[in-house]
């Protein structure tokens, strides 16, 4: 293992995995001891395999959070959605998986497709932040976008308000539409969030170090692996790069 890039991903000796914990199809669960489990957890585990130092993770609430830490010495690689916004400050990988986001519209809807939300007076709740709320910020041009703090809380204003829409998770969604009469989740999607490692730019052996790493662990079925042992529905491997 290079020196450099040893000093660049494990200065401490030990990799630091920052860990979004609200994404629950990549945290599901958690220790004994009280760490994260899943395919994240899973993932940065592997790498510290890789590199032969011990991982610790470095748990956030929300992604923007994780996000907001790029840079600071928190931690040495982040495992979270690959967003333009983010990559400002954090070197992605490719995505070692994807998840699909889509809409839900409510019971009596006259809404039947993905374009037709993107239309003056529809209001669409999300959680702010999101990667799925990024892209929305960057391509809704006619909606209004309606921002709770959580997915919860995103769920909540779409109830509370009778919002038009509430973008998420398809898997998510699937969950929220059972608690709600006549709504319905729309077919197709309108982007696919793209689950990566990122680490500080200026780390660049380390950036290349990782795309292998992500490139290689999608080729050889460990994702596949991970997504299969921690019995997560609505996830599946991203494409080679």
């Amino acid at each position: 293992m290079s020196p450099e890039i040893l000093a660049q991903l494990a200065p401490t000796g030990v990799l630091r995995a920052g860990i979004n914990l609200s994404n629950f199809l990549l945290v599901t669960g958690r220790s004994a001891s009280g760490d994260p489990e899943g395919v994240s957890p899973s993932m940065a585990r592997a790498l510290a395999d890789r590199l032969g130092v011990p991982v610790r993770y470095v748990p956030y609430p929300r992604p923007g959070e994780l996000a907001d830490a790029a840079g600071t010495g928190a931690w040495d690689i982040g495992l979270i959605g690959a967003e333009p916004q983010r990559a400002e400050r954090i070197a992605f990988t490719a995505a070692y998986a994807e998840i699909e986001a889509t809409y839900l519209v409510p019971a009596g809807s006259p809404i039947t497709s993905l374009a037709e939300v993107d239309r003056p007076g529809v209001r669409i709740a999300v959680a702010a932040r999101a990667a799925y709320d990024l892209w929305l910020d960057r391509n809704i041009q006619h909606a209004t976008l309606m921002r709770a703090e959580s997915l919860d809380g995103s769920l909540t204003l779409f109830v509370e308000q009778k919002l038009e829409a509430l973008a998420g998770l398809r898997p998510r969604l699937l969950t929220d539409v059972e608690g709600l009469p006549g709504a319905r989740i729309l077919e197709g999607r309108f982007m696919a969030v793209q689950q990566a490692i990122g680490t500080a730019r200026a780390n660049t052996a380390a950036a290349a170090f990782l795309h292998d790493f992500v490139e290689e662990a999608k080729a050889s079925g460990l994702v596949a692996k991970f997504i299969a042992q921690h019995k997560v529905a609505g996830l599946s491997v991203a494409p080679a790069a």
